[in-house]
């Protein structure tokens, strides 16, 4: 007995979708039907690639932060299917297969795999690798599947490739314009050489290498299963029919939203080389069904690597326009097809070579935020005021103790969400451009580094914007040196100019590191590379969000529930919500 087809597919039935197909409504239900089936098998394949990858990288930033993620592009380059992972990838995906297909045309093969991670041709930066395998049904390519992941080191000026004061993209790594990879299935040596002579931890690099290329074969495996049972005309079909679905529903979406233009501008605290604010700003237009997202305006690209190029920002505005549309749903390029991104070269979000780009994800999670910025008035049911934003990203490497060997942790930090119009602001989630990776675990770290967690806790000592609905709190990791050749580096946004409030909230607490060794202690931000010996302490502090509303309009039922559970403090309480202290006293 067939499936009955969802709601969705009905509704297709009476948009005309197939009304140019010649079917009659029996076999258009059984058509959508397999459509439905196809579309399951299409996202389970992108899942399946996703946990080979996680099960075989050598990588803790891949297999334990899930620094990655997978999909399958259909043979024009368009998302047909995504697995859970960085939306940051969302909007890279097309544009690296783009590139390959476009590249390598009339010249790709059965058997070939490409890799390319140029910043400037879809990409990022040079730390995160994609693989691409074009896959043939009957000697045609009916799709690509893609595997991006975040190598840990590719060279460069330091360990961990990502120099906080970079001032071209030649500090940054190693750079693979889109490279044939693989020919009739195997390895080609004189990449992986390039690779390994290039690289400080070749080893780790080449296994998740492997991890990649296991991933996009099984992309290849399962979409040649499911052209085998459904063919391939039927399977193209269905890459159409995902497109205009989403596509249509986004249209729906967007059409009941006010025509308008929303504005939001904001500033950049600092590139890396220089401390000055940069100022940015963004323009969203509504208009009927369409959406334009004009950055027009933002500063030109800075001398520091904070900098990202077009690949990055157009991840980072599709991210909040999923959000805004239809944040649950599976993502796919139908979603976008109402979405124009505009923006003159050469700015501080549109970055051109030889810019510095290491530190893309301040400068794409700088323009993720103006954009919810802009829309959170809007859509106050869906986005929240300011967030802590940055990714907090810091780097501990050198020598291990018992060995000459290096090692190289890169960890993103989570921090506080800005409160909504209906709830306070959630604590110690990661960054809305990070999506579903996870924290490291202490066990782990312990396990396999010369460093020791004193302390990981909510960072209720800085506290949080207060409102009708207060802000989410970031979080406090302390890390104890315990080798005498270690060093620091780090990038953290938001550490001057606070998260944004709505609605006569106030705004949210600053990000920060705390170094502390027998010198004395320092406060940091953008952290150029810093020396470190056995025993002294890293305190990582992430930012509170925004509060949303007045603060006298908060419950004071709410209040007294966070004194006691120790997240405000009763002088705060007073201060903040202008509550009695003798009533509180009698609580706390």
């Amino acid at each position: 007995m067939r499936l009955r087809p969802s709601a969705d597919l009905i509704a297709l039935i009476s948009d005309g979708l197939y009304a140019d197909k010649g079917l009659d409504s029996a076999d258009m239900t059984a058509a959508l039907a397999d459509l439905e089936i196809i579309e399951g098998k299409l996202l389970a394949a992108v899942d399946e690639m996703g946990v080979v990858l996680a099960r075989t990288s050598m990588s803790p930033v891949i297999y334990e932060v899930l620094d990655f993620a997978c999909g399958i592009c259909d043979a024009n380059g368009e998302l047909i299917a995504q697995s859970n992972g960085l939306t940051l990838f969302t909007g890279t995906f097309s544009a690296q297969v783009r590139f390959i297909s476009r590249k390598f045309a009339g010249r790709i093969r059965p058997g070939d795999a490409f890799i390319t991670n140029d910043p400037f041709e879809g990409g990022t930066h040079s730390c995160d690798m994609a693989v691409v395998q074009p896959i043939f049904v009957d000697n045609e390519i009916i799709a690509y599947s893609i595997s991006v992941a975040h190598w840990l080191d590719v060279g460069g000026a330091i360990p961990g490739s990502l120099p906080p004061d970079a001032v071209d993209t030649f500090q940054e790594g190693l750079r693979l314009p889109g490279m044939r990879l693989c020919e009739n299935g195997e390895l080609l040596p004189e990449i992986a050489d390039l690779i390994r002579v290039n690289v400080r931890l070749p080893l780790l690099a080449l296994g998740d290498l492997n991890a990649e290329l296991a991933a996009t074969r099984i992309g290849e495996r399962r979409l040649a299963a499911i052209c085998g049972r459904y063919g391939a005309v039927a399977v193209k079909n269905v890459f159409e029919s995902i497109l205009s679905l989403s596509e249509r529903r986004c249209r729906n979406a967007v059409a009941l939203l006010p025509d308008g233009v929303y504005e939001a501008t904001d500033v950049i605290d600092g590139d890396g080389v220089s401390d000055e604010q940069i100022p940015v700003c963004v323009a969203v237009k509504i208009d009927g069904d369409q959406v334009s997202v004009d950055f027009t305006g933002s500063a030109p690209a800075r001398g520091g690597p904070i900098n990202c190029s077009r690949g990055a920002l157009l991840s980072a505005v599709k991210t909040v326009f999923k959000a805004l549309v239809a944040p649950h749903a599976p993502s796919n390029d139908g979603w976008f097809r109402p979405l124009e991104i505009e923006i003159p070269g050469g700015t501080v979000f549109s970055a051109e070579s030889p810019s510095p780009v290491g530190w893309y994800y301040e400068g794409s999670s700088q323009a993720s935020e103006l954009v919810w910025k802009a829309l959170a008035p809007l859509a106050s049911n869906r986005f929240s005021a300011g967030s802590y934003m940055s990714l907090c990203a810091t780097y501990l490497y050198g020598q291990r103790p018992d060995s000459d060997d290096l090692f190289v942790h890169i960890e993103p930090q989570h921090g506080g969400w800005g409160a909504t119009e209906s709830r306070d602001g959630a604590s110690a989630l990661i960054a809305s451009t990070d999506g579903d990776t996870f924290n490291y675990s202490v066990e782990l770290l312990e396990a396999i580094l010369p460093l020791r967690v004193r302390e990981y806790s909510l960072n209720v000592g800085d506290g949080s914007g207060a409102g009708r609905h207060r802000g989410g709190f970031g979080v406090v990791r302390e890390y104890e040196i315990l080798t005498d050749a270690a060093y620091l580096h780090g990038s953290l946004g938001r550490s001057q100019e606070r998260p944004w409030s709505v609605g006569g909230g106030t705004q949210g607490s600053v990000n920060y590191v705390d170094v502390t060794s027998a010198s004395g202690s320092k406060r940091i931000a953008r952290i150029k590379q810093m020396a470190l010996a056995q025993g002294d302490t890293v305190r990582i502090c992430t930012g509170g969000g925004g509060g949303w509303g007045d603060p006298s309009e908060r419950p004071i039922e709410a209040v007294e529930s966070d004194v006691v559970n120790g997240y405000i403090a009763v002088e705060d309480a007073v201060a903040d919500y202008g509550l009695d202290p003798t009533r509180l006293s009698s609580v706390v």
